[in-house]
């Protein structure tokens, strides 16, 4: 068994959609020829494809992998009694809502066991669309797990995890993220006694970098900032449970050995992590609360330029500075859906009951914006450059309208009386003053 990266090698390597290329022993990488007849140490080569073979060199994500035993190595998989928590959608709503943090279980529960699905808007078998999940744990997982039905965006509230994936292992806390491909492999182990936190499951375009447009060549998130691992390799001759979901179901099988078994790879199709610390914020210094499109750190676009499958957006610590202008989000409805999260602190809308591990949906059209108690301080407020710190909130933002789940719909976390944040702003217009 071989978890730790060679002595010589970097913990991480830095960069955004390029290809990487990382080996545990020395030579195992097979030079100009991807899948040779002989492979280096008794490998075999493997390739994981995450996009279709035709489509445009640019949108090409595959991985090779030159393992210890093929992926093909498995019995037959067994659908598992056990299923995804909150997995039945519920009715469609317009209303606005919210939820308190889900508590962390107090049985043994690892990562899977502890997935709740909470809003969707596609069943898995669609080419598209996104599913959002809250995860809680308390015990790391002895099985491994990968997904058919979509690559994973992590987003830590509580405590720290460490990924051990088949291309190597990342080490994640809150305020980092971490984007595994779809189909890859892997187990989430816990660095502390408990863990909390969000999942996108995006079912269609990969996620990648927003092009800058008029912003120019920097800002945003910066590629060299992205850290994917280096490779490191399990030979275990033990028996390992391998879970999979596959149309939005948990199937499973018992392997002879660890799939976590990769000795060398190199491709573009990685799990990948990002400091959300070192995102370059834009802000105004003139008039007007930006659109929170100048905030977004990963985007999965659709056909329609512009129009998004799914965006990450987050709300970071920044200079409000602006003249003369309301500074909170101003009051809006949009096309697009938004569930939000919060990792830290508060959000700047919002004055109260919106807590850390909790979240809210607005959906297509729905009319919101600060509550009235932000309201009614942004109005009255000297405009003095300030700053929002200690925060970090987030967007899951996509063009289709999202469906809460029986479970987000029926559990006590959910906020009866959220309509009450704007039910006290007062009607202030009078047509003699000015």
């Amino acid at each position: 068994m071989n978890l730790d990266p060679p002595a010589s090698a970097l913990a991480y390597q830095s960069g955004f959609g390029n290809e990487f290329s990382s080996e545990a022993l020395p030579g195992a990488l097979p030079i100009g020829q991807n899948s040779p007849q002989k492979v280096p140490y008794g490998l075999y080569a493997e390739l994981l494809s995450g996009t279709a073979f035709t489509m445009a060199r640019s949108e090409s994500r595959r991985t090779w992998m030159y393992r210890i035993k093929p992926s093909a190595n498995h019995p037959a998989f067994i659908k598992l009694e056990r299923q995804l928590a909150g997995g039945v959608l519920g009715a469609a709503t317009p209303n606005r809502l919210r939820w308190n943090p889900l508590p962390v279980p107090e049985e043994p529960t690892d990562f899977i066991d502890g997935l709740v699905a909470m809003v969707a808007n596609s069943s898995p078998e669609k080419p598209a669309g996104i599913s959002i999940y809250n995860y809680r744990a308390n015990t790391s997982m002895q099985r491994v797990f990968f997904d058919a039905d979509g690559e994973l965006l992590l987003v830590p509230e509580h405590g720290r995890l460490r990924i051990a994936t088949e291309l190597g292992c990342l080490d994640l806390e809150p305020l980092e993220i971490a984007v595994i491909p779809r189909g890859m492999k892997f187990r989430v182990e816990l660095l502390d006694p408990s863990a909390r936190g969000y999942v996108a499951e995006n079912h269609g375009a990969p996620l990648r970098l927003p092009d800058l447009g008029p912003i120019g060549s920097n800002g945003l998130a910066n590629p060299r900032d992205f850290l994917a691992p280096v490779a490191c390799y399990e030979d275990a001759q033990q028996s390992t449970r391998l879970v999979q979901k596959f149309l939005g179901e948990l199937w499973g099988c018992e392997l002879d050995h660890s799939p976590l078994n990769v000795v060398a790879w190199h491709g573009n199709n990685v799990p990948y992590k990002y400091d959300l610390r070192r995102f370059n914020t834009l802000g105004t210094v003139s008039f007007d609360h930006p659109d929170p499109s100048i905030f977004t750190v990963l985007t999965s676009p659709t056909s329609v330029p512009g129009l998004a499958n799914l965006d990450f957006v987050i709300f970071p610590p920044r200079w409000m500075v602006a003249e003369n202008t309301f500074r909170p989000p101003w009051f809006h409805r949009n096309l697009m859906n938004e569930y939000m999260g919060l990792i830290q602190g508060s959000y700047d809308a919002k004055a109260e009951g919106f807590l850390p591990g909790g979240a809210s949906l607005h959906s297509c059209m729905s009319a919101h914006g600060p509550d009235a108690e932000t309201c009614t301080k942004a109005i009255a407020a000297d405009l003095q450059p300030s700053k929002i710190d200690n925060t970090m909130a987030f967007m899951f933002e996509t063009s289709q309208v999202l469906r809460p789940s029986r479970f987000a719909l029926e559990c006590p976390q959910l906020q009866t009386s959220y309509d009450a944040c704007w039910a006290s702003l007062p009607a202030t217009f009078n047509p003699n003053r000015r």
